[in-house]
């Protein structure tokens, strides 16, 4: 199983991929998204998205400014107002 991850700004669509998991700094603290999540969304601060590609594998780190988390039956959407290059 795999969870569907899009990270978008309000530039460019910055990432569409399938994933394992995905932990997201959000306002009341970081969360983790795995594949069948129940939905709901959130607020999330600036910090680091961590994105696991695989299950076991190292994450791949993500600097954020602001936005909103969105899960659905889709996966997860991260709508975030800056992304770090």
């Amino acid at each position: 199983m795999a969870l569907h991850f899009e990270l978008v700004t309000p530039a460019r669509l910055v990432r569409s991929e399938e994933v394992h998991m995905v932990v997201v700094p959000g306002t009341e603290g970081e969360f983790g998204v795995l594949e069948g999540h129940a939905p709901f969304m959130s607020t999330i601060r600036d910090g680091n998205v961590q994105v696991y590609r695989t299950a076991g594998a190292a994450p791949e780190t993500i600097a954020v400014r602001g936005g909103f988390a969105e899960v659905g039956a889709g996966g997860l959407t991260l709508l975030a107002e800056h992304v770090e290059d």
